[in-house]
């Protein structure tokens, strides 16, 4: 059974960090991509970040150079370090499993995913 566990969401001030973790089992998830998605309230799911099978990473242009994401294949484990967050950061997180090696931006390209975890960002 394929589960992924986020962990990491929270209240935080404008300007301040949160970790989002995702502990992933069930599957050789160092052979698929991982990315983290979010959904705010009316808007669709968008992809945040990503993380290649090899390492290579994707942000969507509002993150970029706040937040990074990064993968531990030993511990079936990827992580988002979120700084600099922005009250238009706030969203649910979900972590997912990607069906290729490669970073897809379409959530269609995604078979496996966490129960997301809530991210507030107070003005």
């Amino acid at each position: 059974q394929v589960q992924l566990v986020e962990s990491g969401g929270g209240l935080v001030q404008a300007g301040g960090s949160l970790r989002l973790s995702c502990l992933a089992s069930g599957r050789t998830f160092s052979n698929y991509a991982m990315g983290w998605f979010r959904q705010a309230p009316g808007k669709e799911r968008e992809l945040v970040a990503g993380i290649s099978s090899g390492g290579s990473t994707y942000y969507t242009d509002s993150v970029k150079g706040r937040f990074t994401i990064s993968r531990d294949n030993a511990k079936n484990a990827v992580y988002l370090q979120m700084n600099s967050l922005k009250p238009e950061d706030t969203a649910v997180y979900y972590c997912a499993s990607g069906r290729l090696p490669l970073v897809v931006r379409s959530a269609s390209g995604y078979d496996y995913w966490g129960q997301g975890t809530q991210v507030t960002v107070s003005s």
